[in-house]
């Protein structure tokens, strides 16, 4: 399998999820994250929406990447601080399909 892409909506009371993700960013720990070995992209957004929240968008080159990425001590400080901002998530996982089929739709 190729390339997976993971959107995190991380959603908690008041402004918790947009401090959560200053704090990730603060901390270094989202610089760290994107020096991993297979790491494509790991974004932060904010749902125009819904202020409560904001949405990761995480993207790795294969599943041995991503399972790498698990299994570091980046994952307890994410723990750690998704536990201290009291944040619900939702999550939504898409991989890449073989062939380009969709290619001719994109300008």
């Amino acid at each position: 399998m190729g390339k997976i892409t993971i959107h995190i909506t991380y959603t908690g009371d008041g402004q918790n999820a947009k401090r959560f993700m200053e704090e990730m960013i603060r901390t270094g720990v989202v610089e760290k994250i994107q020096k991993e070995p297979g790491n494509i992209g790991y974004d932060y957004y904010i749902p125009v929406s819904d202020p409560h929240s904001v949405l990761l968008i995480d993207s790795w080159e294969n599943q041995e990447a991503l399972d790498r990425h698990h299994a570091s001590p980046m994952m307890d400080a994410i723990w750690e601080l998704r536990e201290k901002y009291d944040l619900h998530m939702r999550v939504e996982r898409f991989a890449e399909l073989p062939g380009d089929t969709d290619k001719k739709f994109i300008r």
